[in-house]
């Protein structure tokens, strides 16, 4: 494997470790200095809109700047919003208003960071001699290591060192995953503008106006509207799931601590489903790469929804981890080929955007419906929203033909250097 893809993925594995690592300390540090539940929630809540604001117009910025540099740009962000609570710490102490100031100005990095990295990918594919499949297939595989790794480090960083501590780590991550990045060549990250000359004249001229052209881009386009509304779904029923159902079901069962192993069930799955796509995603028709994601997960959550018993759930985890590794990945190499080169930045910004905002509001459903009704009510209410949402997208032309064509070729093939 050439330098070009091997520098990304590094990248993309330091990057969504340093987040994974913070999504777990950062709550217990705010817990430690200032002794308040609510502080964690307030925390969250403050950085969740800026984050989804963030993602929504940085993607103008993103499809007008080299997409190296964009990644590098906010992988910095992230880094220096981290570093800053430890120095402030260090001067004067931390309070609620530092942790949200700063959650603040880091959550301007996280969304519109994924951007670029996505944004990307279709210039790693042609310049570093690996098919699309394999990248993707990786790409996941990596995913679900760092999410494993993730909440280990942070248990056992926070048992070693002093809190405030723990976040000179997780910025050294963004900013070795920005380093990391610079190994790829500058080149690669450029805007391939080779549009017919009509086209271009017509390419708006104000950023709002750019913005609501990758808005009409995405949701007037099925294919893109389809592929969409299976993701954030997914994402929002995984997120209730892990952030309230299972949860309180361990916790009603005396076992709290078995969530840990629920998640690592999902990974380890994820893990061999994106192995298993980056080695024969060229194989075979890509439908039925679709269809054993969609039923696989279906059933998956399906089992999990039961809640007959721990091992029960285990098995569950570990299904929806292997069918979501295989969806995920042909999801990603579709997006390489279907969305305009000039308009990535804009259209995953938004779609990264829903889905960032999408996981709150699956655990308040789900807190509504386990109030008002049961436990079991809220999973198999989430199993259910899951299994429409998956019903819609095996019965939708727009997915049934899913083979590359000479255009989405053109699309990955065209060099631009």
């Amino acid at each position: 494997m050439r330098l070009v893809p091997i520098a990304y993925l590094s990248s993309y594995t330091l990057s969504l470790l340093g987040n994974s690592v913070a999504g777990i300390a950062l709550p217990l540090i705010v817990l430690q200095m200032t002794g308040s539940v609510l502080g964690m929630g307030a925390l969250a809540a403050a950085t969740a809109v800026p984050a989804v604001l963030a993602g929504l117009f940085m993607g103008v910025v993103i499809d007008r700047i080299n997409r190296r540099t964009s990644s590098v740009l906010t992988d910095l962000v992230s880094a220096a919003a981290i570093a800053a609570l430890p120095i402030v710490d260090l001067v004067s102490g931390l309070n609620l208003g530092w942790f949200i100031l700063f959650g603040i100005i880091g959550s301007v990095g996280d969304v519109p960071g994924l951007t670029a990295r996505d944004a990307l990918l279709p210039a790693i594919v042609r310049h570093g001699n690996i098919s699309a499949e394999r990248l993707m297939g990786l790409r996941e595989s990596l995913g679900a290591v760092a999410m494993l790794l993730g909440p280990a480090a942070a248990g056992t960083l926070m048992v070693v060192f002093d809190g405030s501590t723990v976040l000179w780590i997780t910025a050294g991550t963004s900013l070795l995953a920005a380093l990391v990045t610079l190994l790829v060549p500058h080149r690669v990250g450029d805007i391939v503008r080779d549009l017919p000359q009509a086209d271009t004249d017509a390419v708006p001229a104000t950023g709002w106006a750019q913005l609501r052209e990758g808005w009409r881009v995405l949701f007037r386009s099925r294919f893109l509207r389809a592929t969409t509304m299976l993701s954030i779904v997914s994402v929002v029923v995984l997120a209730a799931l892990q952030g309230l159902v299972l949860p309180v079901y361990f916790t009603l069962a005396d076992q709290p601590g078995m969530l840990g192993y629920v998640l690592t069930a999902l990974a380890a799955g994820m893990l061999l489903g994106g192995g298993a796509y980056a080695l024969l995603g060229a194989r075979g028709r890509r439908r039925w790469w679709f269809v054993a994601g969609i039923v696989g997960t279906t059933v998956g959550f399906a089992v999990v929804a039961t809640l007959a018993s721990v091992w029960v759930v285990f098995a569950g985890a570990f299904v929806v981890g292997l069918s979501g590794g295989l969806f995920s990945s042909l999801v990603g190499v579709l997006m390489i080929e279907r969305i305009p080169e000039q308009m990535r930045g804009r259209v995953m910004g938004t779609q990264n955007s829903m889905m960032t905002a999408g996981p709150p509001l699956g655990i308040v459903v789900a807190a509504v419906v386990t109030e008002l009704a049961s436990l079991e009510a809220a999973a198999i209410t989430l199993a259910g929203v899951w299994s429409v949402a998956a019903v819609v997208g095996l019965s939708v032309r727009s997915l049934r033909s899913l083979e590359p064509t000479e255009e989405t070729e053109a699309t990955v093939v065209r060099t631009g250097a």
